[in-house]
């Protein structure tokens, strides 16, 4: 696979008129836009990248266009044609078959079985076997593969099950492809089998659309891009037309002029009076989303972990949690090499971690907010099994005090709690624990923008009496305001270190983007730009 952001060769679809068009697409969840004003427009034989961060509509698009939602306004016309599709069944009809993530197939059934499911050629009114596995091991052929379909699908690769739903698509005549995050759980190996088939269709006059984070995997096989940002479109241009810092920036909504920022003196000042070394992480590994991760904490810093959404922040965080298991690398706890075994283990050793969902992973939503506050340190309140309620009412009480916390009372369900409370409970729950370490994984997600200044400023008191944190955060405004030092992976690697005066916003960007090759001529430029205006206002001052 290309690892380079070089520009793609011209897109075959140059000149051609589209094959589908989305105009103005607008769509409301409970009264909340979720597109308003959005835009695709995609042209047969090109591989389209539809990108943008967590929340910025690319799945609600894909829905809306095969007939999983109904739009509320705007229009959608496939082949020249207004198509306005009820069911997905309608869109496989009409040519548009998508591949999710997670693969549809049936894993008990075979290959040729699961690429001819309810298409099954017959024979004097019977499905004919012979002609199903010929058909299918030719279709199979035509991409270069050459396996027993006549094997269940579960007992092949993953890539391969991605093959096999590609081959499916085929067989039916699909016009259009959508490839959502296909390449997620692929090494390099299998991505690169994967893509040679992607191109064939493209070579065939079919249009591929291809949503992935993975900013080397655009470059190496789209020709055209559209951004989407908060429900709209942001950008629509050829890959070749638009660098990766570029893709960065407009992904984010950050422009270099306004990311660029002199918080260093703080940051120095954290870093020199910061303790010991609390945790060590060196070349972690957890197939396919960690590859080699490595950081260190020390007491009384925060340090933020930053990267796109898909590039293993998350699944690091899980692995230092003892959460998911640790394939290859090593943990070292106060300088000790330690194996977690278990959340349990890493508890034991003073871990905390506040979970990216709230509500999947965090809450228990019908216990009270009393109950979910005292959740980890319930052996420590209890005697003989029972607990000592006036021990767990004075721990509720301090923490519903010092952070803030908005409730009507302690015996309340905490689902009744706004998300930004539930969020300062789950917070106040590991805090009570007593930890040396707190992981933190998008801990503002979800809440509103006074609950978000609310957890940034806690953060900032516990880092500053001691404590050790490591943040996760996609909104690089919130892990900057917060953090001292950056590391900045991608594709579930270690690619840059910022410290102190090394970090910001567009310097974050610049490595997401290129890795620790540099800072590009452009962020170097913003950043000599900002300095000169600081020296000339030093100067004027003076």
């Amino acid at each position: 696979m290309t690892q380079s952001g070089s520009p793609t060769p011209p897109s075959p679809s140059a000149g051609r008129s589209p094959l589908l068009e989305m105009q103005d697409i607008q769509i409301s969840f409970g009264g909340v836009p979720a597109l308003r004003n959005a835009n695709l427009s995609v042209a047969a034989g090109e591989v389209h990248a539809l990108i943008g961060q967590n929340g910025a509509g690319k799945s609600t698009m894909i829905k809306i266009l095969t007939g999983a939602y109904r739009r509320a306004g705007g229009s959608v016309r496939f082949e020249g044609r207004e198509i306005d599709f009820r069911t997905p069944k309608e869109a496989r009809e009409a040519g548009i078959s998508t591949i999710y993530q997670e693969i549809n197939l049936v894993p008990f059934r075979s290959v040729a079985e699961n690429i001819f499911l309810g298409r099954e050629p017959r024979r004097y009114g019977l499905i004919d076997w012979r002609a199903v596995q010929r058909r299918a091991a030719a279709l199979l052929e035509s991409f270069g593969l050459q396996i027993d379909v006549k094997k269940p699908v579960r007992s092949y690769s993953t890539a391969i099950q991605q093959m096999v739903a590609l081959a499916r698509a085929v067989s039916s005549d699909a016009k259009m492809v959508i490839m959502d995050e296909s390449t997620s759980s692929l090494d390099e190996r299998e991505v690169e089998l994967l893509f040679s088939v992607v191109r064939k269709l493209r070579d065939d006059g079919r249009a591929v659309i291809f949503v992935s984070h993975r900013l080397d995997e655009l470059y190496a096989l789209c020709d055209r891009v559209t951004v989407m940002r908060d429900g709209q479109t942001v950008a629509q241009s050829s890959m070749a037309e638009m660098d990766k810092l570029q893709l960065v920036t407009t992904m984010l909504g950050r422009t270099l002029a306004a990311v660029v920022q002199d918080d260093s003196t703080a940051r120095e000042a954290n870093l020199a009076r910061r303790g010991a070394q609390v945790m060590a992480a060196h070349n972690l590994s957890a197939h396919p989303k960690v590859s080699d991760v490595s950081l260190e904490v020390h007491a009384g810093e925060a340090v933020g972990l930053a990267g796109l959404l898909g590039s293993g922040r998350t699944e690091t965080m899980r692995l230092m949690f003892g959460a998911d298991p640790l394939e290859h690398g090593t943990l070292a706890v106060g300088g000790e090499t330690v194996t977690l075994k278990s959340p349990q283990d890493a508890i034991a050793r003073g871990f905390a971690y506040l979970t990216e969902d709230r509500k999947g992973d965090g809450i228990v939503p019908e216990l009270s907010v009393r109950d979910n506050l005292t959740l980890v340190c319930l052996r420590t309140l209890a005697k003989h099994g029972v607990v000592d309620v006036k021990k767990q009412q004075a721990i509720v009480e301090r923490f519903i005090a010092s952070l803030g916390i908005k409730l009507r009372s302690p015996d309340q369900p905490i689902r009744e709690l706004s998300g930004g409370n539930q969020q300062k409970v789950l917070l106040a729950r590991w805090l009570a624990a007593e930890p040396s370490l707190l992981l933190l994984d998008e801990p503002t997600r979800g809440i509103d923008v006074g609950a978000k200044a609310d957890v940034a400023k806690i953060v900032r008191e516990l880092r500053d009496a001691g404590l050790a944190v490591l943040l996760s955060a996609s909104e690089l405004e919130e892990l900057t305001a917060v953090a001292d030092r950056a590391v900045v992976i991608r594709d579930g690697r270690t690619v840059a270190e910022l410290n102190g005066a090394q970090m910001s916003e567009s310097s974050i960007m610049d490595a997401i983007a290129y890795g620790s090759d540099g800072p590009s001529q452009l962020v170097e430029a913003a950043h000599t730009a900002h300095i000169e205006d600081a020296l000339e206002g030093d100067r004027h001052g003076a």
